[in-house]
């Protein structure tokens, strides 16, 4: 973005006072979150790598029991990954704490446990974008970066009438510019939290709280009624679906077959149960028995499980199932495992749901 452009969208715009009137509702109004008692900049960086694409509501038993599992940058890189994903599990998106946790180690090992107070050390972690880094930057030691989500394009997209597609990366590259400008310079980290927080209480996606809104005398789309209208916001692709069959295979001890997941994809290392995409060409026993070279008698269908991906819909019809003796599954990661060890394996959320309605 051009620094004319950037300085025509701020062109008789009142930042000093705006500044003052989202910081002061921002501190009088603020809620009461388990991640906002300390300025640890590795407590906040878990919190913010946490609530990307999930809702603060579900963020908050999950960060309680992950600080009471792994309290410090130290107990985070000596755990094991099963202990990590098990801690995860239910959050999606695993690949984010594989990333948090090899960030951390890079942090113990060339940091000396500190996470980085700038901008390019902080980004050359793993698994930390512009938004984490300036969100750690800002509300940890008060450095004032922009720190740019959903939530601060929704408000400034209104608040400043950008007619921007904000699912274009050059859009938040545009409000990065702006808020270089725009951040309180005196307290960036309530100015951040201000921001997302109005995006979240009041700025909202649809049926904006105007009325209630701490900056609403200087909305500009409030002021020429397109409030309902922004932001701009191309619609994602359509997601795809896919029809599976998942097992819960026993054997004649009374176990239940269990797998690991490829070491990279979709859900990586994770565990579930024996599962195919169906063919309508062979049977449900062709498929298992060609795929896991055991003969597997399959019994009637005992649950269906839909999973939403922003991308994928699984589609599980999920079949009990037996099977003599003791075979080993073909392959080293799969095991047989009592039904009470099931707890310590952490499995994505679709298969939870078969170890809670029919296996439990």
């Amino acid at each position: 973005m051009s620094k004319a452009l950037e300085q025509e969208q701020l062109k008789d715009f009142h930042i000093n006072d705006f500044q003052h009137h989202l910081v002061s509702w921002f501190k009088e109004n603020q809620r009461d979150l388990p991640w906002r008692l300390s300025k640890d900049p590795y407590r906040v960086w878990v919190s913010e790598i946490m609530l990307q694409q999930t809702r603060v509501d579900t963020v908050i038993p999950y960060y309680n029991a992950f600080m009471r599992q792994f309290p410090t940058l130290e107990a985070l890189a000596e755990a094991e990954e099963d202990q990590i994903l098990k801690a995860w599990e239910g959050l999606g998106y695993y690949s984010r704490v594989r990333n948090l946790q090899t960030a951390v180690r890079e942090v113990v090992e060339h940091y000396g446990g500190v996470v980085p107070d700038n901008r390019k050390d902080i980004s050359s972690l793993k698994g930390v974008g512009p938004y984490t880094a300036g969100a750690v930057l800002s509300i940890a030691y008060g450095k004032p970066e922009p720190a740019v989500d959903g939530n601060v394009m929704r408000v400034l997209s209104r608040v400043l009438l950008v007619e921007e597609d904000i699912a274009k990366p050059s859009t938040r590259k545009i409000f990065e510019a702006i808020l270089y400008d725009l951040v309180s310079k005196e307290d960036p980290s309530s100015f951040n939290q201000g921001l997302m927080e109005l995006g979240a209480l009041i700025c909202t996606p649809t049926s904006p709280g105007c009325l209630l809104c701490p900056v609403r005398e200087f909305c500009r789309a409030y002021d020429t009624g397109k409030q309902n209208e922004l932001p701009i916001k191309s619609k994602k692709k359509k997601q795809s679906l896919k029809h599976m069959a998942a097992l819960i295979v026993r054997n004649e001890a009374g176990e239940v077959l269990i797998e690991k997941r490829p070491e990279t994809g979709l859900l990586a290392r994770l565990w579930q149960f024996p599962n195919i995409e169906i063919s309508e060409e062979q049977s449900l026993e062709e498929q298992f028995s060609q795929e896991y070279e055991t003969s597997f008698q399959i019994g009637e269908q005992v649950q269906h499980v839909e999973h939403v991906f922003s991308h994928l819909i699984w589609n599980i019809a999920v079949y009990e199932a037996t099977v003599s003796g003791r075979p080993t599954g073909g392959q080293a990661t799969r095991k047989w495992i009592e039904v009470t060890d099931i707890e310590k394996y952490a499995f994505p959320v679709s298969h939870q749901k078969i170890i809670q309605k029919s296996l439990l």
